[in-house]
């Protein structure tokens, strides 16, 4: 899909009022409605995002989109409880593309159904591999850089995960040399803020 509708249809759109379906179609980010985690409605936007034309996606469970099923259904269940209660949720989590590229989305969701907050909702995805370039980090790998991120001592981080300081120190030996970093400080110049309450993705519980 082009950008922008052609000024014919555009003028058209304003005149019948039909401002509904022209936000939805050229909406910034990508819209998906769907029914208990199945895809039943799509934008261009979420289209071009993933790949894929929108005969693809329609009627498919989002397990696809994923980087493999176990991180599917480590997903099922977040954020029921804020949907339950009626608020909005976001999270930022690992996406495939068509070509099998993984990269980092922003999620924001709101069901219709509270009862059943995955029953019937909308969600928003917007891309940031422009501003978060996707790194293959294991589930450990995540867990420590995220603690290295509030500051925890590799002693400090074993305790909380049940590990030995050896291990922790493989893992944070791991992560430097993924990046290229040569310390702790250059590690999170490279990644960023990975860790978190709304970040899950890369095997993450």
């Amino acid at each position: 899909m082009d950008k922008h509708p052609d000024p014919a249809t555009l003028d058209r759109l304003y005149a019948d009022r039909d401002l509904a379906q022209l936000a939805f179609e050229y909406s910034p980010v990508g819209i998906v409605v769907t029914e208990n985690r199945v895809l039943r409605e799509c934008n261009q936007r979420f289209c071009d995002m993933f790949g894929y034309a929108r005969e693809e996606l329609l009627d498919q469970l989002f397990s696809f989109l994923y980087p493999s099923d176990e991180e599917f259904q480590n997903l099922r269940n977040r954020g029921d409880k804020s949907l339950g209660q009626g608020n909005p949720y976001w999270d930022e989590r690992v996406m495939k593309r068509k070509t099998g590229d993984l990269f980092w989305v922003r999620v924001r969701g709101h069901t219709f159904t509270p009862d059943e907050p995955l029953g019937r909702a909308v969600w928003s995805f917007a891309d940031l591999s422009g501003v978060r370039p996707y790194q293959p980090l294991t589930r450990r790998e995540r867990e420590v850089y995220s603690l290295l991120r509030e500051g925890k001592t590799s002693k400090e981080i074993a305790r909380i995960l049940t590990l030995s300081y050896r291990t922790v120190e493989v893992h944070r030996a791991r992560l430097l040399k993924k990046v290229g970093a040569n310390n702790t400080a250059s590690l999170f110049s490279s990644l960023g803020d990975i860790g978190g309450d709304h970040v899950v993705g890369g095997n993450s519980p």
